[in-house]
């Protein structure tokens, strides 16, 4: 079979926004191609309910109709001269870059503890002695064992954990019970990815 006179996507013009298909921009093509300007404006108000049919999702991004006409703009090549509803972008905008996002810089000497831990272990200070704070400091040292776990090994011995709490608390708070909670059943692990059965067999066939 030829296939000289085949209509592949990889021949075909790249699409702008390929989220809303071949077929929208190929009604915007139309529009451009169309001589009145009233004409053209009014099939571009059409297109737009058809994009917005397409993606309703954006229904919820405030100003969406906003976006779908600068959509539009863009997927016209900034070439489509129409009575717009809203001051069309310019083709800078796709020449900007992202702002930079700042990073956290906070100093946490235990990462595998987290940021929120030695908060909540600041917090546990301000309490009054009694039962209530040495059940809160019990269970927030049973939540790094937990967490230490999770990231580090199989297993840590009570002590560790209590030194850690310690240092975090500035010898300001200690757990007065003898030990802590078993917590290992609690922890979840990340499982090794299994390689489907066929791709294991292959592996075998290249080994022979």
């Amino acid at each position: 079979m030829s296939t000289r006179n085949k209509d592949y996507n990889t021949s075909r013009k790249k699409l702008q926004l390929p989220e809303y298909g071949r077929h929208v921009h190929n009604m915007v093509d139309q529009i451009l191609e169309m001589e009145d300007r009233d004409r053209r404006t009014q099939a571009a108000y059409a297109v737009i309910e058809v994009m917005g049919n397409l993606n309703p999702y954006l229904r919820d991004i405030p100003d969406f109709k906003h976006k779908l006409w600068d959509h539009l703009a863009i997927m016209a090549d900034f070439k489509l001269d129409i009575d717009y509803p809203y001051d069309p972008p310019s083709r800078d905008i796709l020449m900007e870059k992202p702002h930079k996002v700042a990073y956290c810089q906070r100093e946490i000497k235990y990462r595998h503890y987290g940021h929120t831990m030695e908060l909540m272990i600041r917090k546990a200070i301000e309490f009054e002695d009694g039962k209530e704070k040495d059940i809160l400091v019990w269970q927030l040292a049973n939540h790094m064992k937990k967490s230490y776990l999770t990231w580090n090994k199989d297993s840590v011995e009570d002590e560790k954990i209590l030194e850690d709490l310690a240092i975090i608390s500035k010898r300001l708070l200690k757990v007065n019970e003898p030990e802590l909670a078993d917590v290992k059943g609690a922890v979840v692990r990340q499982p090794y990815p299994v390689k489907p059965k066929t791709q294991r067999r292959n592996n075998t066939n290249k080994r022979h």
